[in-house]
């Protein structure tokens, strides 16, 4: 049983992760064994992704004036929440991955910088691109144009050149 104190600071705590946090998801874990919880925690963890197991009352108290309280009529039954702190996809990805080898972690709501995502959605959010991938795609898109316009202004220059190379070598098969 947990002091009136104890409860108090759980709810800070979780309050000031879901304040920073970039998305969270909300899984029943029930029948999961403690190896299991352990191992996705583990996997958590070394991902950057806040995992907590939290009493729903204590969870919607901790979740009130974030963006995240739009899950607030999902928290039903017993639940683990998963913040991402450092990019929107990592929690996804640790949910799904975990999920495929054990069916019965189930998603029951998603949010994503304060928006309620319907539980299938977890697949598309989890294919996100991380900061680094999009950063790339964003400068590969960039540099096409510029990468265009140098070879279209060198274009009459290798022709001249290559025109040159010819009439010598016109030249010089006739003489």
């Amino acid at each position: 049983m947990l002091t009136k104190e104890q409860k108090e600071a759980i709810v800070a705590e979780v309050a000031i992760v879901a304040r920073s946090a970039q998305s969270v998801i909300a899984a029943e874990y029930r029948g999961l064994t403690v190896e299991q919880l352990t191992k996705l925690r583990r996997d958590a963890r070394n991902a950057g992704v806040y995992v907590r197991v939290v009493k729903n009352t204590l969870a919607r108290r901790a979740l009130t004036g974030t963006g995240y309280a739009c899950i607030s009529d999902s928290l039903k039954g017993p639940l683990v929440l998963a913040f991402s702190r450092e990019e929107p996809a990592a929690a996804a990805r640790i949910v799904r991955d975990f999920a495929k080898d054990n069916d019965k972690l189930v998603v029951k709501a998603i949010a994503l910088s304060g928006r309620l995502l319907a539980p299938a959605d977890l697949s598309a959010l989890a294919t996100m691109p991380t900061r680094e991938e999009a950063l790339s795609k964003l400068l590969a898109v960039m540099k096409a144009p510029v990468g265009k316009l140098a070879r279209t202004l060198k274009a009459p220059a290798d022709k001249l050149v290559r025109t040159l190379a010819a009439v010598r070598d016109q030249k010089q098969a006739a003489a």
